[in-house]
């Protein structure tokens, strides 16, 4: 759960640690990137992509930082409760005992730091596996650690719409073919909801079918409790590594063989706000940090592993979206990316066709369930109070309930990706991304300097270490906010 201090798990090595946060960072996000590439110009998506997985970066700092922090704490709190247990099993009465509970006064007298710095080798070590929801209940108070919640289940509310969406989606597209029932997705063609899809049947009634189908068989998960086990992990990260070296390689392979469609315009401001949306959103792993980084053996060189990390990404995303804006015309490229290579004229084996195109299915119907859990348990501890218990009902039927049903709602009014991609990102990925970690860093760094002594140095401190960052961090996050909420509003009032 979220606000809890949950087992540290089998350690690994760093760069088993940078392969984790890798697979963590490029998912579902990445499917959806060149579509909002093509739209927004290739040289602004370019800044625009490189600038967020800077500021992605810099916030990622401030979560280490403050999962140090959180751990220098506890481990302090354990040295005073072993200290008084010390004291109350030596008390005597002898004239000793009077000279050592002297001596002890003496060093609570001391200045902190001059106490710490004997144990400092170990203070600041990320041993416990902190999640952010017991940092925010360390270093906020009640209406910061209410208010961080509400972003995370704001969050998770649109990962769960963003799933309920993709797989039916992406099944619709795949089997109501058109013409040559083999082929999928036509060339070039263009497809409304209301097309025939089955016979009488329209593409949006065998959309909404799919989707029916989805929510019986995942959703009953949602009542129950479900692990990812290692092995599912590990065939999910596989799949998704095959899907995209081959939709990389073929994409290649067609601009160099002259089959080069697309000719994306330099700049269009007017695809910003989704691209911003789905950047954010493709960067997000601050919430999953301390499940990742507190496992790591060694921890000496974090912060240039995660510098490495996050300039690979960042070329991986811009192979991925070059080749795709290259290779295929704007218009025609889909919201699911994969789904561009379910055609016969850009992939002639059936299997691969079928592999690509269904992908997003096998891939996102495991993580689901996951996310599902996830935000039941989030309601569930914004709701704890200290001593109560929840009712049966309330337990196994309301927050199930209220968990499955928004997601799948929104999912049957909208299966529009892209635009559910980037609202989820501009808004509640805001939050968590940039909102959240500024604040924990500034609240960790004044509860630090109280607790430990001014002049204490958290070994994991953000290279980021001055207050501007943290005002230019949250000055950033309020000027995106702005910004979508005015593109969007000026976007209604044209239409």
């Amino acid at each position: 759960m979220a606000g809890e201090i949950t087992e540290t798990g089998e350690l690994y090595s760093p760069y088993v640690g940078l392969v984790y946060m890798f697979n963590l960072i490029v998912g579902t996000g990445a499917l959806t990137m060149p579509k909002a590439f093509a739209t927004a110009g290739w040289l602004v998506s370019l800044v625009l992509l490189v600038f967020l997985g800077f500021m992605s970066f810099v916030t990622t700092t401030f979560v280490v930082e403050a999962m140090a922090a959180a751990n220098a704490q506890l481990h302090w709190k354990r040295m005073e409760n072993h200290q008084e247990e010390e004291d109350d099993d030596s008390s005597t009465a002898s004239d000793s005992d009077v000279l050592v509970q002297d001596n002890y006064e003496r060093a609570e007298k001391r200045p902190i730091l001059s106490v710490q710095r004997r144990g400092s080798l170990n203070l600041f070590e990320i041993t416990d596996r902190v999640e952010m929801g017991q940092m925010a209940s360390m270093f906020f108070n009640k209406v910061g650690v209410n208010l961080f919640y509400f972003c995370i289940i704001i969050y998770l509310y649109g990962d769960l719409a963003i799933y309920a969406a993709a797989v039916p989606f992406s099944l619709m597209q795949v089997t109501c073919a058109t013409g040559n029932e083999s082929c999928g997705v036509e060339a070039d063609s263009k497809h409304n909801d209301t097309d025939p899809c089955w016979g009488p049947l329209r593409r949006v009634d065998a959309y909404r079918i799919y989707l029916a189908v989805f929510t019986l068989l995942l959703g009953p998960f949602t009542f129950f409790d479900v692990q990812k086990t290692k092995y599912l992990q590990i065939l999910t990260s596989l799949m998704r590594w095959v899907a995209f070296a081959i939709m990389i390689v073929l994409a290649l392979v067609r601009i160099g063989h002259g089959h080069r469609q697309g000719h994306p315009p330099l700049a269009d401001l007017s695809g910003v706000r989704n691209l911003f949306g789905v950047c954010v959103y493709s960067f997000m792993c601050q919430h999953s940090l301390p499940s990742l980084v507190t496992p790591v053996s060694s921890k000496r060189h974090l912060t240039c592993l995660v510098f490495l990390d996050y300039v690979l990404i960042l070329a991986f995303y811009g192979l991925l979206c070059f080749t795709a804006i290259f290779c295929f015309r704007g218009d025609s490229l889909m919201d699911m990316y994969t789904l561009n290579f379910a055609r016969c004229d850009v992939v002639s084996v059936a299997a691969v066709r079928f592999f690509l195109g269904l992908f997003p299915v096998f891939t996102i119907s495991t993580n689901f369930p996951i996310i599902a859990v996830t935000l039941r348990n989030n309601w569930k501890t914004l709701f704890h109070r200290e001593g109560g218990t929840y009712p049966w009902v309330v337990d196994r039927v309301v927050f199930p309930t209220i968990t499955l049903l928004p997601p799948v709602l929104v999912a049957f009014c909208t299966h529009d990706l892209e635009s559910l991609v980037g609202i989820t990102g501009a808004y509640a990925g805001t939050g968590i991304q940039y909102v959240i970690p500024a604040f924990l860093v500034y609240h960790c760094r004044k509860d630090t300097q109280l607790t430990l002594g001014y002049g204490t140095v958290n070994k994991h401190r953000s290279p980021f270490r001055h207050t501007f960052w943290v005002g230019f961090v949250l000055l950033w996050a309020f000027s995106c906010f702005f910004f979508v909420t005015a593109n969007i509003v000026l976007s209604e009032t044209k239409v």
